[in-house]
């Protein structure tokens, strides 16, 4: 049971990612793009410490932990 509601949530954020992904792709549209994202996150530093590619780094490894280390 839980192993299906954890599928479930999975996918239905891989759908919203898709739908806002989307929906910043039209034209006219004023919400940033995932690319857009991630470049202002890789800029972002809280003095010499790059905290937004500590983050992006940290993201992608619980990523690859999670579902590529099996």
């Amino acid at each position: 049971m839980m192993r299906t509601i954890a599928i479930t949530g999975f996918l239905l954020s891989l759908v919203l990612f898709a739908v806002v992904e989307w929906a910043a792709r039209r034209e006219g549209s004023r919400i940033p793009s995932i690319g857009d994202v991630c470049a202002y996150l890789m800029r972002y530093e809280v003095g010499p410490v790059p905290v937004g590619r500590i983050g992006l780094l940290g993201f992608w490894w619980w990523v690859g932990w999670h579902f590529l280390a099996r």
